[in-house]
């Protein structure tokens, strides 16, 4: 940004920054005639005139030097450098030797004075900017006096006495002798008699008057009537804008000021050029020609860029192809190995139990013999009896020895890589199977490969069906007493949910009205439940899901009053919707919901385990490597999918499963493959809870509990399956034959059937509160009055409360009170004994599946950069390359463009997974590691776009700049809008974020180009720092005879050419600033 000298010499007006350039310029010229002299042979002694010329430059040098480090810095970068460029004459100094000749050494006399470059240049523009066809009057030119000097192209001396005069305060010398045309190399302006030196990059010859148009050729200015003096020198250099006779024309190359020389072959030669530029294909380019056609080389690099994407993609979808052929070659080999094991040791188990009737056979025979020969009384021969006694066990010892030798070389056989991995070996002893490890390999030499992880896994899978076929009918009682007795320990913590009086307000809508009861661990229970019962609120109510509403009473887990959002880390909970990646295969989901939920201190072989045994009891081995597919794409079919939704959760290995209708669009074989999954996990202590509509007679009974609920959000019961139909036989209801017992309760609680009892169906809530004692509350005792006389009496059986354990006594009044202040009060925390991976770990493994889908989504990435590079055709070939603008419109367009296509490129990236981020984080996952890994493969396309766009724009606009200098600004604003597209994805919905997308580019470069626009509504906008990095970049490539227009550009548009890496850190700042905004809203925004 400009200091406060800067910000008042904007407010002076172009008038006074304009001189000081000049005097810049011509202090340039001392420096340069003084010091960038190559080495001569020493000279005879200079004339007095030519060192009074050298004392009038060194002065001149010294004053504009402190002047321009001082006040004029926002458009010349290197002070140094722009006077080299602009008037280091030492290659040719001929013209200054001529004018010497031609003044008769008087030069020194003739030379502007500051004041007058001053004066020159603060007339050729208003205060306002706007510009001045004609100079100011001055003590030399007005209209009392106009000396021959004050012609365009003309100059004179200074009186060498002049008369001071009071009313000059301009400080302006008198100039009114020897009046002649200006020098070549030199220009006079009209209304001024001096001479200043023509900068580098210009043309400027003595002017020949046009006899047909009367004008003085090359600087069309008239000659002054009635004179008779002709044509002079040059007359001005000021903006482009305003005249460009002095420019070297394009075409053409001006090694000095006073020579011009055709463009050649193979070279080409812009406006303003000092010498001539090497074309990078030779033949593109004839003589004379102002540009180079890049066209070809630009489509050239667009096609060896676009094969290189192509090969990468290609290369990559191979690559995941590869991998999974790899794996499951793997687990195919431990599959066989598992098998045959298993079967070896099968057939080592009858050979023992064979081997052991035989032994019991022999030793009954010996008994028989002995117990005949002692009723002969006959004497036993010690020796031989004992040694007969003993030959049957020990051939009996050595036959199972054989067998087991041999089973053992079996199972050897078929194990190539026993001494790599502790394998496990089974052992069959009192017809059980148990698993021993052999020892590992010495830490470090080996390492675990696929095939021995899945042999293990499969291994144990085996083991664990052939425990089934053994235990088909064993409840979660005998598991436990079958752990205690073979001495582990259960790995999952049990949870057991109590919820209390539970009622749910929306407004003065109650949703859940005093639901009382429990989820006990190691149970399946389904809630049933007619529509609008309340059944997927009664879920979330439980698991602590509900924001908004007011919820009264109270959920308890193992008894204790707390939040139960704090063991969110080991409950699992399946929403009705199949929310599941579909550019992932079936493998790809589960693998990604284990690695992140599961204990960070697991070994990876027991996660396979876990995996492979979820995918085989969902029966998902057949398409687990098919990706699940989206609405677009086709996947799996609509059963499978719903499994891989159960199955994302499963994995995890919960305490507590929720399940929002699991088996909706399922049929009945699928279903019953899916209850059979959940039982087995509530065999391993699971507390498992289903939403499910209208089950099928065997369906239903493979659940233990059941909880139904009736319209209102009531409960009608809850208890054991077994005991429904008892309890409704009590109120007079019965399940006519051939009819399924939850349809029929659904439709009475429907209205659809009316029970012949004559019980109205509206009063069976309150009977359930009677039959167990609970309060009645106080908007129901209308249908407790009118339950009077005609309804049952009703008692408690023993059996019932015995099965029933949620038949709670009312609650202490000043219990609840202090548990309800104790849960307000005492801060939530992780109560869970599972320690997930950490963020770091997290951020690894999202940033793997976010590399998949990525890879998968090449196509859409394709499309990306070819409509990125059709705008770059058609911005670069609409908008030319025009040197009076520094190609500002190109670059307007530009910004628009790039901007468009980065945030709707970058809307994609968030709004297409809001659901199943929105699961992920209620599950525990971290959300910084979600955000930073998909911002970081972004990256690779904030890395790409620039280089797709600059490839076209670059070669079809031709700019002046480098290319490294637009790359740097386009990839700081593809970083920025990239920022700003999470920002519009996440806070909108995809229609606003599209449209938001579409109009703040338009509307943020507009108010950033308009004049009218207040400066610090300029500064919040990106675009005007985009904007002002490009014409930067540009700018600095305008040198010598440009340094003019440069100045008064960069002055209008209110840059300044020091900020360009301050331009490019605002743009970086900016990207950071929204992606911190996007996160923040990502974190606090709930679901919508």
């Amino acid at each position: 940004m400009r200091n406060g000298k800067s910000s008042q010499l904007q407010r002076q007006g172009p008038g006074v920054v304009l001189p000081l350039l000049l005097l810049l310029l011509l202090a340039g010229v001392a420096n340069g005639q003084q010091n960038k002299l190559p080495p001569l042979p020493p000279a005879p002694p200079a004339p007095p005139e030519l060192r009074a010329a050298e004392a009038r430059l060194t002065a001149l040098t010294n004053n504009v030097t402190y002047t321009i480090s001082d006040r004029f810095s926002f458009c010349v970068a290197d002070p140094v450098e722009d006077w080299n460029k602009a008037f280091n004459y030492t290659s040719n100094l001929g013209f200054v030797d001529r004018c010497l000749l031609e003044t008769g050494g008087d030069l020194p006399q003739r030379l502007c004075t500051p004041e007058e470059v001053k004066f020159y240049f603060s007339s050729l523009y208003d205060k306002d900017g706007e510009k001045n066809l004609f100079l100011k009057t001055n003590i030399n030119c007005n209209r009392s006096s106009w000396v021959q000097g004050c012609d365009p192209g003309w100059a004179c001396a200074i009186d060498p006495n002049p008369v001071p005069s009071k009313s000059d305060n301009t400080k302006i010398p008198l100039r009114t002798r020897n009046c002649q045309a200006c020098c070549e190399g030199f220009f006079c302006p009209r209304g001024l008699t001096c001479m200043l030196p023509c900068p580098l990059g210009s043309y400027c010859p003595r002017a020949r008057a046009n006899s047909t148009t009367g004008l003085c050729d090359p600087y069309k200015y008239q000659i002054t009537p009635n004179s008779t003096f002709g044509c002079g020198g040059a007359d001005m250099w000021a903006d482009i804008r305003s005249t460009e006779d002095v420019f070297c024309p394009a075409g053409s190359y001006c090694p000095a000021t006073t020579e011009k020389n055709n463009c050649s072959s193979g070279h080409f030669c812009r406006l303003g050029s000092t010498s001539q530029e090497k074309c990078i294909i030779k033949g593109s380019c004839h003589a004379n020609q102002d540009h180079e056609n890049r066209y070809v080389l630009g489509a050239c690099l667009v096609g060896a860029l676009c094969v290189s994407l192509l090969i990468i993609y290609n290369c990559s979808g191979q690559f995941l192809s590869i991998r999974e052929r790899r794996k499951a070659r793997s687990r195919e080999n431990a599959i066989q190995l598992a098998r045959q094991q298993l079967k070896a040791h099968e057939g080592w188990k009858a050979a023992k139990q064979f081997a052991r009737r035989h032994v019991n056979g022999m030793q009954g025979h010996l008994s028989r013999t002995f117990s005949r020969r002692r009723s002969f009384r006959q004497q036993p021969d010690p020796e031989n009896s004992s040694h007969r006694v003993q030959e049957a066990p020990l051939m009996g010892q050595v036959k199972a020895q054989e067998l087991s030798d041999s089973a053992v070389f079996a199972a050897e056989s078929t194990n190539e890589i026993t001494e790599v991995m502790p394998s496990v070996v089974v052992d069959v002893s009192d017809g059980e199977i148990v698993a021993t490890k052999e020892k590992p390999a010495p830490k470090g030499k080996h390492r675990s490969t696929r095939t021995q992880v899945f042999k293990y896994a499969y291994g144990e899978i085996e083991k664990e069906k052939f425990r089934q076929q053994e235990n088909k009918d064993l409840t979660f009682s005998g598991v436990i007493a079958m752990v205690k007795d073979q001495q582990k320990e259960i790995t999952r913590p049990l949870l057991k949910v109590e919820f209390r009086d539970l009622t749910l307000t929306l407004g003065k809508k109650k949703l859940l009205r005093s639901i009382t009861g429990e989820l006990r661990p190691g149970h399946v229970t389904a809630v049933m439940g007619p529509s609008g019962a309340g059944k997927t609120t009664f879920l979330n109510a439980v698991t602590g899901k509900v924001s908004g509403y007011k919820m009264t009473g109270s959920v308890l887990v193992n008894g204790k009053q707390g939040n139960i959002r704090s063991y969110k880390k080991i409950i699992g909970f399946v929403p009705q919707d199949d929310i599941v990646h579909g550019n992932l295969t079936v493998e790809e989901n589960l693998w990604f919901s284990a690695k992140c939920r599961l204990s960070a201190k697991m070994k990876h072989r027991d996660k396979v385990l876990i995996v492979e045994r979820v995918i085989d009891s969902l029966d998902l081995q057949g398409i687990r490597n098919s990706l699940v597919g989206t609405v677009e794409k086709r996947g799996i079919s609509g059963g499978q999918r719903k499994r891989v939704n159960v199955g994302i959760e499963m994995v995890m290995e919960p305490s507590l499963l929720i399940l929002d209708e699991p088996t909706s669009g399922l049929d009945s074989s699928s279903s019953q493959l899916l209850l059979r999954a959940l039982r087995h996990e509530a065999l391993e202590g699971v507390n498992v809870c289903a939403v499910v509509h209208q089950p099928s007679y065997t369906l239903y009974n493979m659940f233990d509990d059941l909880i139904l609920l009736a319209k209102g959000g009531l409960i009608v019961y809850n208890g054991p399956v077994k005991t429904i139909e008892e309890y409704f036989t009590t109120l007079g209801i019965h399940v006519p034959d051939r009819v399924n017992p939850p349809d029929h309760y659904i439709d009475i609680l429907e209205g659809i059937v009316k029970p012949e009892s004559g019980i109205n169906a509206k009063h069976l809530p309150v009977h359930w509160m009677l039959y167990n004692g609970y309060e009645v509350p106080s908007d129901m005792q209308d249908d407790l009055k009118a339950i009077g006389e005609q309804n049952p009496q009703i008692r408690s059986s023993p059996s019932m409360s015995g099965s029933t354990p949620h038949c709670l006594p009312l609650r202490n009044t000043f219990a609840e009170e202090r548990n309800r202040l104790e849960h307000h009060l005492s801060k939530p925390k992780d109560l869970s004994s599972r320690r997930t991976p950490g963020i770091i770990s997290q951020y690894k493994y999202y940033l793997g599946r976010v590399t998949k889908q990525r890879l998968r989504e090449a196509r859409l990435l394709a499309v990306d950069f070819l409509i990125l590079g059709l705008a770059g055709v058609c911005i670069g070939t609409i908008a030319k390359l025009s040197d009076k603008s520094f190609g500002m419109p190109g670059y307007i367009y530009t910004i628009i463009a790039v901007s468009l296509l980065g945030k709707i490129a970058a809307l994609r990236s968030f709004s297409l997974e809001r659901l199943q981020y929105f699961r992920e984080r209620e599950s525990g996952m971290s959300s910084l590691a979600y955000f930073l890994a998909r911002d970081t493969i972004d990256h690779f396309s904030t890395v790409v776009k620039p280089i797709i766009y600059l490839s076209m724009f670059y070669y079809f606009n031709n700019p002046r700049s480098s290319i490294a200098n637009n790359y740097v600004v386009l990839l700081a604003l593809v970083y920025c809008v990239t920022g700003i597209g999470y920002t519009f994805a996440i806070c909108f919905s995809p229609g606003s974020a599209q449209l938001c997308s579409a109009l703040t580019p338009v509307v943020l470069t507009l108010l950033s180009t308009q004049n009218s626009t207040p400066t610090f509504l300029k500064r919040l906008c990106y675009s005007k720092w985009a904007l002002e990095g490009f014409i930067i970049g540009n700018a600095k490539m305008y040198p010598g005879v440009w340094l003019i227009t440069r100045c008064a550009l960069l002055f209008t548009s209110g840059f300044n050419i020091h900020n360009y890496k301050f331009c490019i850190l605002i743009l970086f700042l900016y990207g950071l600033f929204f992606r911190m905004i996007a996160f923040a809203a990502m974190i606090l925004l709930k679901k919508r």
